[in-house]
Order: structure tokens, then C-alpha cells, then sequence
């Protein structure tokens, strides 16, 4: 597991504990007393530390390589996913994947970043920094759930849209826009979850939706930390300031209005209890998914335009 810095009192004790565990075969020592204490005490050290981080500290909770990723969640709470490959102009990009399945027996399109899980998964998939075609795949994606009359599910962490030369040379900005634009005109339910990182336009390229979510210690913000750092104070160095300047945990964001709720995570971070945080971003999708059908077309797209022209009022 990767290590947080203020974690580190609370991964030594688990460290002891998988010790005593390896005595634990011993018939001789009875340690259960001891493991439990020290269990409880891990449990309290979570509870104190998760319930007052920094926006520093949430920005690292949510950058964690083991949150679960996109292919965690269509693995557990998606059936028979069916990926889809392909722009059908350029090229298929792994930074931004999707297809058909079935969520809780409704049919629907999924799609969202996905960061990869190690050094080879993470340089396929790009960071989870889509180019032009894999937003351009988004937008193919989205009209055939309008044509199909089913649901659209986005998952959303990304740290933004590929900045490559390349990019910029194949309309990365336009593909954005287009996608954004693509958002506002289908005419069936979008649920957007921010399950991680979600980074600028390359994160609302797949966001403008009826229903907006944001797992509790995720981050949502128009430039990363880091990059606002350099721009304001010519130095990464003050990425913590601008952390809290930004205004970008889900806390801030529910504050302004922007989402509609905060999905709850275990003690400790979505990357402790994979399972358990998977189970409660379907509950909420499906919460939402049945506050909005059946739908109106018509309604439903005047309601998303009018919820997105209101953020800017």
C-alpha cells in the first residue's frame, strides 16, 4: 500500500499487528487480547486522523494508487459489460474507457478515467489523462445511449486532459467542448460519480449531468494544487496553500452547490475498503437513477441546462 505521511503512526501498528499474527500459530502464546487492543486503537487512530484532513491531505487521499479505479467498479457493480472501442475518426484511447451493461438490471452506458493500477497499466492508460479521441469516444458513447433511450453512468479521475502536442494538435479543447455540449443535449439521465481526482475540463468533459456525486474525500478542482502553485506563486512548494485557497474537497463543493451530494467512504479511505466504497457509490447511483425515471426528454434537458447556467449566476 502506498504510504501517506500522516499515516505513518497508523500503518506501524498494522505492521506490528501482522506480526503478532505470524506468533499467533504458536498454541503456546495466547495474543488475541493484544491484537484486539491494537486493532482498536488503529481503528480510533483512522477515526481522529480522517476526520479532520487538510484539503492537502485530501488532494493525497484521493490521488491514492489504491482507490479503486473504473475497471473496480464495472467489475462490481456492473453486469455483462460489453467494452467499446474507438472514436471512429482517429483512434481508441485507454485513458477514458466504456461500454453497454446492465446496472441493477437496467441497461445503460457506462464510462469514466481510468488511471491503471501499476507502472505498465498506468503508462497504458496514460495517468487517466484522455486525448482528443478518447473524449470524441465519450461523445459516440453518449449518443447511442440517447438512441437507445438507456441511462448514462460517468465515473470521473482523472488529474485532467492530456496537454501533449499531439492533443492540441488533433482539437483537444474542441473535443472537450463538443463533449461537454454532448452532455447538455442527450435526452436520457446522466449520474456522474467524482470517485478520485477530478482535474479541470477533463473531468466536466464527462460531468455535466442531471445528478453529480463526489465520494467523501475526492477532490474537484479547475487546476491542480500544484499547477496553481506555480502560477501564483512561481513555486509548487505552496501547493498546500492553494489546496485550501481552491476550494476543492467534496465538502467545499457541496457548500457552493455544485454537486448534489457526498457519497460516505469507510474509516480510513476508499482505498482501505475497496468493496465496501464500490457498494455505496451503486447505492447512491441507484437512489438517483430511480429519482429520475421515468423522464421527461424535454424536461430532463431543461432542467440539466438550467442547473449548469445557475452555477454561473
Amino acid at each position: 500500500m502506498s504510504q501517506l505521511e500522516f499515516e505513518k503512526p497508523i500503518l506501524e501498528l498494522e505492521g506490528k499487528i501482522a506480526e503478532l499474527r505470524n506468533v499467533e500459530n504458536d498454541p503456546s502464546v495466547n495474543i488475541d487480547g493484544e491484537i484486539t487492543r491494537m486493532k482498536n486503537k488503529v481503528e480510533k487512530l483512522l477515526t481522529q486522523a480522517y476526520s479532520k484532513l487538510t484539503p492537502a491531505q485530501k488532494v493525497q487521499v484521493a490521488r491514492h494508487g489504491n482507490r479503486p479505479h473504473f475497471s473496480d467498479y464495472v467489475a462490481g457493480m456492473i453486469e455483462n459489460f460489453t467494452p467499446l472501442a474507438g472514436d471512429r475518426n482517429f483512434a481508441d484511447d485507454y485513458a477514458l474507457l466504456g461500454g453497454l451493461g446492465r446496472f441493477q438490471g437496467q441497461s445503460c452506458i457506462i464510462m469514466g478515467q481510468e488511471r491503471g493500477s501499476d507502472t505498465e497499466s498506468r503508462i497504458k492508460h496514460n495517468f487517466g489523462m484522455a486525448r482528443p479521441e478518447g473524449y470524441r469516444k465519450a461523445q459516440r458513447l453518449m449518443k447511442m445511449a440517447d438512441h437507445f433511450q438507456i441511462p448514462i453512468i460517468t465515473l470521473v479521475d482523472t488529474a485532467g486532459a492530456y496537454p501533449g502536442l499531439g492533443a492540441e494538435e488533433r482539437g483537444q479543447a474542441e473535443a472537450i467542448a463538443k463533449s461537454i455540449e454532448t452532455c447538455l443535449n442527450v435526452s436520457v439521465p446522466i449520474i456522474s460519480v467524482v470517485i478520485g481526482e477530478g482535474g479541470s475540463g477533463g473531468a466536466i468533459a464527462i460531468a455535466t449531468a442531471d445528478k453529480i456525486y463526489m465520494l467523501e474525500h475526492s477532490i474537484y478542482s479547475v487546476i491542480s494544487p500544484e499547477g496553481c502553485a506555480s502560477i501564483l506563486w512561481r513555486s509548487a512548494d505552496f501547493a498546500s496553500d492553494a489546496a485550501t485557497s481552491l476550494k476543492i474537497t467534496a465538502q467545499d463543493i457541496l457548500d457552493l452547490k455544485l454537486i448534489d451530494g457526498i457519497i460516505k467512504e469507510p474509516i480510513g479511505g476508499a482505498h482501505r475498503m475497496k468493496e465496501e466504497t464500490i457498494n455505496n457509490v451503486a447505492k447512491q447511483i441507484d437512489t438517483a437513477l430511480h429519482q429520475l425515471m421515468p423522464w421527461d426528454a424535454d424536461k430532463l434537458k431543461a432542467e440539466r441546462r438550467k442547473k449548469f447556467l445557475k452555477f454561473g449566476r
